[in-house]
């Protein structure tokens, strides 16, 4: 009866509380062991490194073996990225804030906080090829990179504008219908933040389609009934009102560019505003949450910990003995799933 009783407690237990769990392995001779998890809620930037998308860092053993795990994620499925780099410490700062680091390894992927996924070396002992995990739509961004990487090889087989322009054509169409294929409208806002990046070969083609087409009004409604009040939501109705403003302006005799280019900006604005304002809050909250874990006194302790000061200095300061405060120190890491005085640093900066 007792053992029946404990069965039930835990099952009603793991129903009630997420948890996931990303992990892998890296090729420790080639990459630094530092793997950082990130949060991506502005879909342009889906490639590269930025500091305020990172939520976490780990250390691969000497196996190469890391492990993200927690329930601080969303229950929703977002857009995350995992990835290691080889930037120097002096300049790491520097890459992580402009995004730019030339020796980097990535993969992005869509997933939510219950979700298993692991990252099993390829050939060779390639890594972030090959994605396991229990949701079926984590492996979209990986099935759009590889039709991607079709479309360069037809692109490059004939180099001709007739087969540009053909190519455009095909492709342009090919990889819109791949996308609503998918049924997951994150997965499509890597394909139209493609096809309307202005650098991108197709651009052309999207201005003209989207003169016409009704397509870019069902993604708007399959992204507003399955992600309202998201950001990759907003930031696509604000962009898709901004292009079709554009639109209305190049059509016109010209009179109001200076007020289009006013509100463009304006809107731009507003979007960094919401989004930057976005990322404090999510901050502030993961902060509070992970301090909700702890006990008082190990709250006083980590303050501690956060002013640099050793553990002598904050037995002295709170009137504890040095092993009381080590005791605190590991129960704050191992509540914090953390290995480090700099991890904590790191976690509440």
């Amino acid at each position: 009866m007792r053992s029946s009783l404990l069965f039930i407690v835990g099952l009603l237990a793991s129903t009630c509380y997420g948890q996931f769990s990303f992990s892998g392995y890296i090729d420790s001779e080639e990459w630094q062991n530092e793997v950082y998890l990130s949060i991506i809620e502005d879909y342009r930037k889906l490639s590269g490194v930025y500091s305020e998308q990172i939520i976490s860092k780990t250390l691969a053993d000497n196996d190469g073996f890391f492990e993200f795990t927690g329930n601080m994620l969303d229950d929703e499925n977002r857009i995350y990225r995992i990835h290691v780099d080889n930037c120097t410490v002096t300049n790491k700062d520097i890459n992580h804030f402009n995004g730019y680091c030339n020796d980097s390894e990535e993969v992005v992927f869509i997933a939510n906080n219950t979700d298993t996924l692991k990252l099993p070396f390829s050939f060779g002992k390639q890594v972030f090829c090959t994605i396991e995990s229990n949701n079926p739509k984590s492996e979209a961004f990986i099935e759009i990179d590889s039709l991607m990487q079709e479309m360069r090889f037809a692109y490059s087989e004939v180099r001709s504008e007739a087969n540009r322009k053909l190519n455009n054509k095909l492709w342009f169409s090919k990889l819109q219908n791949f996308g609503e294929s998918l049924k997951e409208p994150l997965a499509e806002l890597y394909i139209y933040a493609f096809l309307s990046d202005r650098s991108s070969e197709l651009h052309s083609h999207y201005v003209e389609d989207l003169k016409s087409s009704d397509y870019y009004d069902k993604l708007e409604s399959r992204l507003t009934e399955q992600y309202p009040n998201t950001t990759y939501t907003q930031q696509y109705i604000s962009e898709l009102t901004a292009d079709r403003y554009l639109l209305q302006a190049s059509e016109s005799s010209g009179i109001g560019q200076n007020v289009f280019l006013y509100t463009l900006l304006i809107l731009s604005i507003l979007l960094n505003a919401f989004l930057l304002f976005r990322y404090w809050k999510r901050k502030q909250t993961n902060t509070k949450n992970l301090k909700a874990k702890l006990s008082r006194q190990e709250r006083v302790v980590l303050d501690e910990i956060l002013q640099d000061k050793t553990n002598k200095d904050i037995a002295e300061t709170l009137f504890l003995s040095v092993s009381t405060i080590k005791t605190h120190t590991n129960n704050i890491f191992k509540k914090l799933n953390i290995q480090s005085r700099e991890d904590a640093k790191d976690l509440f900066s």
